[in-house]
């Protein structure tokens, strides 16, 4: 049994509840995470003991729908949360006889009708759609993140613990210890790192893991974000996955790459097609550029998040594609055959990642279907053009803010469709409220230009 179980923790795919349960005593798991995430993309849990294990792999638990922002009314507040066996994995460290696991759920209502509300639940009926199609979506994401001191009160302060830069070595970097345990736990839980490295702005680092099918894609996202955030507190550090939250830097981004396979070969990858890139690959990104507009709010969900979609700081702002340089939507890197993918760079680690992939896939797999024009590739910059040559080259901008964003949303059929009127009508009505609230604030930028001037 022994390595059997040693093996399960490895690959649980086809796993049964009795092999969770043997694996969880095997391994002295005293305590189970029943994690989800709300609309806004929260991770969320219902911690249980080792008493109630059989009932939470059976799928009887159950938890309070209407304390969790945008599922229901008080009304119909019970939930169930379905765990997803295959997710099950046991957190490093706890002593010997008292570990903590975790099984990653979907959500259902108590007559275990699937939720229509669930994150989870949206991106995998774009993942059924994908595969009705016959594809397969694969997606690696690099969400960037920032580590910042704890200030007397234990609360985070806008100070970085270093001035480090792209690629620094200590002493520049002085978080590397951070950075290292954080991707030793990871790769504990079973995650394939790829690189790890200080990235352009002081206290801001990447750490990459490699590439899955889009569920496990979102999966592994945010297990990411718990585990960066955990173990950064136990340095005296507070991550922090905000786009944009020191001025005059970078902010940070997670670049999106994805690609689609069929009978285990990447359909993008066409020896003989323009750019050796499929007619299929250059209809997705057709795509992906029809609908950016219109899935900007869930891949960048916030009012801070169009403080880091401006230009001169590496992230994009038009809506174009190219090979040759960073400064468009899109970039297609210079690898072929197994490797073509498309890398969508105006994502950033605030969005939801189960919602940000459905988006994007609904997007491709729209461009697919409908034979959209991926336009030509725009290889020189597009910053130096002016506003006449965008628009002989058909380069739109991205919405300039939260609001704008909101707008496009609500425009568009296809990413609406892709959420379904549940997600989307509530998560439009929080983002409106959300800008309510900011446009109200009166920042110190505004009291240092105009208190004394007027």
């Amino acid at each position: 049994m022994a390595g059997k179980n040693r093996s399960l923790l490895t690959d649980l795919s086809g796993a049964t509840g009795r092999d969770i349960l043997e694996l969880a005593e095997s391994h002295n798991v005293r305590f189970l995470r029943l994690m989800f995430t709300d609309i806004p993309g929260v991770n969320k849990n219902v911690e249980i003991p080792a008493s109630q294990f059989a009932k939470a792999v059976a799928g009887d638990i159950m938890f309070d729908g209407s304390s969790i922002e945008g599922f229901v009314r008080v009304e119909e507040s019970d939930m169930l949360l379905v765990p997803d066996l295959a997710t099950f994995k046991i957190f490093p460290g706890g002593t010997a006889d008292s570990r903590v696991g975790r099984l990653i759920c979907d959500i259902a209502r108590p007559d275990g009708v699937p939720f229509e509300g669930d994150p989870r639940g949206a991106l995998k009926r774009q993942v059924a759609r994908a595969a009705e199609m016959g594809y397969t979506m694969n997606a690696g994401m690099e969400a960037e993140f920032f580590m910042f001191r704890l200030g007397s009160d234990g609360a985070p302060v806008i100070a970085t613990h270093d001035v480090g830069s792209y690629f620094d070595l200590t002493p520049a970097d002085q978080d590397e210890e951070a950075r290292r345990a954080i991707v030793d736990v990871l790769e504990q839980m079973g995650f394939e790192i790829e690189a790890a490295h200080h990235e352009v702005a002081h206290g801001q680092h990447e750490i990459d893991f490699r590439h899955a099918d889009a569920l496990t894609t979102a999966d592994n996202l945010a297990t990411f974000r718990f585990v960066v955030r955990h173990v950064a507190r136990q340095f005296g550090l507070h991550a922090s996955f905000m786009p944009k939250p020191i001025y005059g830097q970078n902010g940070s981004g997670m670049h999106t790459h994805q690609s689609l396979s069929a009978g285990g070969k990447n359909v993008f990858y066409d020896a003989r097609g323009d750019y050796e890139l499929s007619k299929t690959a250059l209809r997705y990104i057709g795509g992906l550029l029809a609908h950016a507009r219109g899935m900007c709010a869930i891949t960048n969900p916030i009012v801070n998040s169009y403080k880091r979609l401006v230009p001169g700081y590496e992230a994009p702002v038009d809506v174009a594609w190219s090979m040759q340089n960073t400064s468009p939507l899109i970039r297609v890197p210079a690898r072929r055959g197994i490797g073509t993918r498309v890398e969508l760079r105006s994502p950033d680690p605030s969005a939801n990642p189960y919602l940000a992939l459905a988006v994007m896939l609904a997007a491709g797999l729209d461009g697919i279907e409908t034979d959209a024009s991926s336009r030509e590739p725009v290889n020189e910059s597009v910053r130096g053009m002016s506003f006449r040559e965008k628009r002989r080259l058909r380069i739109d901008d991205l919405p300039r803010d939260l609001n704008e964003a909101c707008d496009e949303l609500e425009k568009d059929a296809v990413i609406r469709a892709a959420l379904g009127e549940h997600i989307a009508k509530h998560f439009l009505s929080a983002k409106r409220q959300e800008w309510r609230e900011y446009i109200t604030q009166v920042s110190a930028w505004e009291l240092d230009r105009y208190l004394a001037k007027y």
